[in-house]
């Protein structure tokens, strides 16, 4: 055993995506063959202990499994603050603290993988709406919705984001207008949780203001054995 993985979610008060996250480590173990690497999560915020620490603590216990390289994986789906800035400042903390015994590497975010978009064309196949808008949380860092509008094309869906414009709201106000009657609403959010709770009440909400729509909801990505050999192929890479 030479390398270890941790996977970094962003952290939550629901202890919903705490659970998936376990069951996705486990899923990400058998992925990479079932106890020939050390597998861990941790979370960016949220924690008893910052990223660093939580960092620290999983390359104490690699260290005694003879592991020299901590391979960080950012269960992200946007290149945001989050990834190009906070995780690779506590990676430094950690790295500093740890001296040379363990080396460690931030791979790429899992929204960087090109793979993801089979995975949401074939939620938007077993939906078949007329038209699909794609979910996202956004980001105000320049140039992090790019991969979302690029996804977006690819999959011949129109994007609306939960913390920057275009909002739900307005998305459906322009697509009813334009007369769209069968919308699919495909959220690119990694677990369900507070949010996903509030993009299904905002939803009711819009179906009272369109009784004329039929409107339907997708699941976000979830802890699947898909999702965890695209992570898989994500160390590869």
């Amino acid at each position: 055993m030479t390398s270890a993985y941790l996977l970094v979610s962003h952290g939550s008060r629901d202890p919903r995506p705490q659970v998936a996250m376990e069951e996705l480590g486990q899923l990400v173990s058998a992925q990479l063959g079932n106890g020939k690497h050390l597998v861990g999560i941790a979370a960016l915020e949220l924690q008893p202990q910052p990223l660093h620490q939580q960092i620290k603590d999983f390359a104490s216990i690699a260290f005694l499994d003879g592991v020299g390289s901590l391979e960080i994986v950012p269960l992200f789906l946007l290149p945001g603050v989050h990834v190009m800035a906070d995780i690779p400042e506590q990676i430094a903390l950690a790295q500093q603290a740890l001296g040379e015994d363990i080396i460690i590497h931030q791979h790429p975010h899992l929204g960087s993988h090109q793979d993801l978009v089979t995975l949401l064309s074939q939620e938007m196949a077993r939906m078949g709406a007329q038209t699909t808008i794609l979910l996202a949380h956004g980001s105000r860092r320049p140039g992090s919705l790019e991969p979302i509008e690029t996804m977006a094309a690819q999959l011949g869906a129109v994007t609306a984001y939960w913390a920057v414009a275009p909002s739900l709201e307005s998305r459906i106000q322009a697509l009813v207008a334009a007369g769209q009657t069968k919308l699919a609403i495909l959220p690119y959010f990694l677990f369900t949780g507070g949010i996903t709770d509030a993009i299904a009440q905002s939803l009711e909400r819009l179906k009272l203001q369109f009784p004329t729509v039929t409107f339907q909801l997708a699941a976000p990505l979830g802890a699947s054995p898909e999702l965890a050999e695209i992570i898989g192929d994500l160390i590869d890479t």
